[in-house]
């Protein structure tokens, strides 16, 4: 099963600062029907203006990553991590017992990132955050994970949950396969640019695909596309 989400019925909200969209229920926005999807409970498709960003705010126990697509997003938190995650770049903060940070787009230009968030599979620990470079070339025509708490996923970021975040780069006309370990996963797939079919149904760029009982999905690129996949258990 296949449900496409149009980008254009998401919810959303215009801050001035912040234009966002939200494939879940989030802040203002609540649909009883799009509260999580599996143990993936957000995904924003947020747009920062230069020289503003999110204010120092607490979080606890959540795994939050972020995909930058365009730009770069400044984190600092009260722990005394700092860093900058550049476009195609990842940062990952396990919330754990609960940290405080901001998020800040000091760029020249727009930051546009896929904030997204993973119930962890236990309550509690202790909290940290890291950044690591994932360059597109080494996606071109495949899946490379980025963010996993799945065993085997040694090269991508650490998250502490039954997940994993992946990235593909795809020319016009190629194809790539994703194989769940478990039909019962639920998986939710995003291009963030570019314009897809996936296992017959096409998605446009940032559309959402909530994607259950299958065991492989075989993914065409119809126009050159980037693409983010996020297998998580179901809950």
């Amino acid at each position: 099963m296949i449900e496409r989400r149009p980008y254009a019925e998401l919810g959303g909200a215009q801050h001035g600062w912040l234009d966002t969209r939200h494939h879940f229920s989030f802040a203002d926005y609540h649909d009883p029907k799009r509260v999580h999807w599996g143990a993936l409970r957000v995904w924003n498709d947020d747009t920062i203006q230069p020289n503003s960003g999110f204010p120092p705010h607490p979080h606890a126990n959540m795994e939050i990553i972020t995909y930058v697509r365009e730009g770069a997003i400044t984190h600092q938190d009260n722990l005394g991590n700092q860093g900058r995650t550049l476009a195609g770049d990842v940062q990952v903060m396990s919330a754990g017992t609960g940290i405080v940070h901001s998020e800040y787009n000091l760029e020249p230009g727009l930051t546009r990132i896929f904030q997204i968030w993973i119930f962890p599979d236990q309550k509690g620990g202790t909290p940290c955050w890291g950044t690591q470079p994932f360059p597109k070339a080494d996606r071109s025509g495949r899946f490379v994970t980025l963010a996993s708490g799945l065993e085997g996923d040694d090269e991508a970021l650490p998250i502490r949950a039954r997940a994993r975040v992946s990235g593909a780069t795809l020319k016009a006309g190629d194809t790539v396969e994703y194989t769940f370990q478990d039909a019962r996963r639920a998986g939710y797939l995003v291009p963030a640019v570019g314009k897809i079919e996936v296992n017959g149904t096409v998605l446009d760029a940032r559309d959402g695909a909530a994607i259950q009982d299958e065991t492989v999905l075989r993914i065409t690129a119809l126009e050159d596309s980037e693409l983010v996949l996020v297998d998580s258990a179901a809950m």
